[in-house]
């Protein structure tokens, strides 16, 4: 459970600090260069999601809830709809002029589909950790930025190059998933 925790303390605290300190990471950014820190943070950032699939996957199979039979499939489509969220934040689609945080929303959309699938302790401090981070992090960034200023100029163009794009991204996640384990599909 170390690592973990670990690697979602590494992952919630780096965004947070962004998020809660901008003149430190401004006066960081300053001092040895916006390029450098970035990269510093990149390369952490990285290694926290390694330590999270290693702590995940050295974590014993300890059931906490029975999740529901239909949590699978709910998870399948719920997964497709995280993945459009999260490109979605970066698109030129009229979806980031409806949703404020999309890629947020995905993050918590995926945390959802997931907790739905797998009842066991490391779903639950994995899943259930971003998607309390998700919310955090869309309150922290309300609360220091004020009323929204909806993005204008999307296009239906936009989202379904989105959708087309997530499908692909969703395709490789399911590879990776089946390479890794577990299935993303059910079963073993």
């Amino acid at each position: 459970m170390t690592l973990l925790v670990t690697g979602l303390a590494i992952w919630i605290g780096l965004h947070l600090f962004k998020r809660l300190f901008p003149g430190a990471r401004a006066a960081l950014a300053e001092r040895l260069g916006a390029g450098p820190v970035r990269g510093v943070i990149s390369a952490a950032l990285l290694g926290s999601i390694v330590l999270m699939v290693l702590g995940y996957r050295a974590m014993p199979d300890q059931s906490i809830y029975t999740p529901p039979v239909w949590g699978i499939y709910a998870n399948i489509v719920l997964m497709y709809v995280a993945v459009f969220l999260m490109g979605a934040g970066n698109g030129k689609g009229t979806i980031r002029e409806k949703i404020r945080h999309p890629m947020l929303a995905g993050v918590l959309v995926w945390s959802i589909g997931h907790l739905l699938a797998n009842g066991t302790l490391a779903d639950l401090v994995l899943f259930g950790s971003m998607g309390v981070w998700a919310i955090v992090n869309m309150l922290v960034i309300n609360l220091r930025e004020g009323p929204w200023k909806r993005p204008t100029g999307g296009t239906l163009k936009g989202d379904i190059r989105t959708a087309v794009i997530a499908a692909v991204v969703y395709a490789v996640i399911a590879a990776i998933h089946y390479y890794i384990g577990p299935s993303p599909f059910g079963g073993n």
